[in-house]
């Protein structure tokens, strides 16, 4: 079934028009141009998405708030899962890491659906999350993200990819997750390509820091993550073009892999599922400057049920048991 079709299925009752890649980008262009205030979501293919202006926005059917100070809750949270299960996933993982040893890709981000069961409903963990970034479509999905896209301040354009995850509980954690070879292997692939990829779209592109540790709290366990900066400078006319430079650098790197197009096309085969909006990213434009987030921590509502996607990154070092316990890993709400 076509991707349009699905989520003109998936939005029937939403006042939103579903645009196209070009109309997105066109929309952006021109209300970046004109300094106007707007939210934008695009989907992981970047083929289609939503641009609304700040004074259209409706709470009723969506919300996005970034980096709020989250408050202490009193809820009772119940949550269950139904994973893939590991004989399931071995033939996906052992196609990726075929692929990988022919040399149709340096790295591939491996994903799959997970069913959850909680009793908290999409808007309750928009509420009570306190992610970095938050995404609520109403009966569509719920993104509590803690990865930023790209942030544009001024001139300067600055990305931060996220690879590596570990129990922070672990002893020595920090020290596991930041010399294991299979670890700083992705990592420093990951920050190649985000590196190439801004050196399209701007000028004087550096590391300014190169795998830095943040720590997330979870309903299920506090995790450590590590992350990198890569900045640069776009040109002095780049709000007219601001469609177009989102546009030259999807999909998101950091979601997957090395080089992008056969990637694209091994995740295609490798993962037999429509990823849709999860790992596209959202953002907002505030008339000067923009923040965006990749959309990992994904919830989606299918009919009665609740789907969460998650996954990680193969490389040819990958062990199949640890990709397999990363992918169930994520498979959280970060609500403490």
């Amino acid at each position: 079934m076509p991707a349009a079709f699905i989520y003109q299925l998936m939005t029937k009752d939403f006042p939103y028009t579903l645009l196209n890649k070009y109309q997105i980008a066109k929309q952006i262009n021109r209300l970046a141009a004109g300094r106007i205030p707007f939210l934008f979501i695009i989907d992981y293919k970047a083929e289609h998405g939503y641009v609304i202006k700040q004074d259209e926005l409706d709470n009723m059917f969506v919300r996005f708030d970034i980096e709020s100070a989250s408050k202490p809750i009193d809820v009772t949270i119940n949550w269950s899962e139904k994973p893939i299960s590991l004989q399931n996933y071995q033939p996906k993982f052992e196609f990726v890491v075929d692929q990988l040893h022919k040399g149709n890709s340096f790295l591939t981000n491996l994903t799959q659906p997970t069913e959850v069961q909680t009793n908290l409903s999409l808007f309750d963990l928009f509420q009570f999350g306190s992610a970095k970034y938050k995404l609520w479509l109403k009966n569509q999905f719920v993104v509590l993200s803690p990865e930023t896209f790209v942030r544009i301040q001024g001139r300067t354009i600055s990305s931060f990819p996220m690879k590596g995850t570990i129990d922070a509980s672990i002893e020595n954690a920090t020290e596991m997750i930041l010399n294991d070879p299979k670890e700083k292997a992705e990592h420093a692939t990951i920050v190649d390509l985000i590196r190439n990829d801004l050196s399209l779209v701007a000028e004087n592109v550096d590391v300014k820091r190169y795998r830095y540790i943040e720590k997330l709290t979870t309903n299920r366990q506090d995790l450590l993550q590590i992350s990198s900066e890569i900045s640069g400078q776009l040109p002095e006319n780049f709000y007219s073009r601001l469609g177009d430079i989102l546009f030259a650098l999807l999909p998101a790197g950091s979601i997957t892999g090395a080089p992008k197009p056969k990637t694209m096309e091994i995740i295609e085969q490798a993962e037999g599922y429509e990823r849709g909006f999860y790992t596209g990213i959202c953002g907002w434009f505030d008339g000067e400057n923009l923040d965006s987030a990749v959309m990992i921590r994904f919830i989606e509502q299918e009919g009665e049920q609740l789907i969460f996607k998650s996954g990680g990154g193969i490389t040819s070092q990958s062990d199949l048991n640890k990709e397999y316990e990363e992918l169930i890993q994520k498979v959280y709400v970060p609500i403490s």
